[in-house]
């Protein structure tokens, strides 16, 4: 089965935090290129980071190798490692607080199982000049406008 490889950049930002919120990815596969971004009212950057990776992975109509870049540690630690603990704690913390954002690691989580993606998460420093996270963080901040309505 031929498979094919998509490069991912995201980023999610936000004016205030919570506050007006944009999410933008940059989606790579040989010589396509597509970029989509989104925005809300009143958000967080954590649910902008998170919807970022969700909105990138649903726009993606078939199981694809991709390599995903971003600038959150909070979306990549919490999808390899934090939320094996969350899910065999009832979506608690080792502190027993709820999770935050929980909705969107449930949906993170179940396109992730489902999708047939393979993954490979990668972190880059962000604003540190990587084209990629600097065009999604572009595109994040469309988002904002957008939400703004301008």
């Amino acid at each position: 089965m031929n498979v094919n490889h998509v490069e991912i950049h995201t980023d999610g930002a936000c004016k205030g935090n919570p506050g007006p919120g944009g999410w933008g990815a940059l989606m790579r596969s040989g010589e396509h290129v597509r970029e989509i971004f989104g925005g809300e009212l009143e958000t967080t950057n954590n649910r902008m980071e998170l919807t970022a990776v969700i909105e990138a992975l649903i726009a993606l109509k078939r199981p694809c190798k991709i390599t995903l870049y971003l600038d959150s540690e909070y979306v990549r630690k919490g999808i390899t490692e934090w939320i094996h603990g969350w899910k065999a704690k009832g979506w608690r913390t080792a502190a027993k607080q709820p999770v935050k954002n929980a909705d969107l690691w449930q949906k993170l989580d179940g396109l992730v199982a489902t999708s047939g993606h393979q993954i490979e998460w990668r972190w880059v420093k962000g604003h540190a000049g990587d084209p990629g996270n600097e065009r999604a963080d572009a595109l994040a901040n469309q988002g904002v406008d957008k939400a703004l309505g301008r």
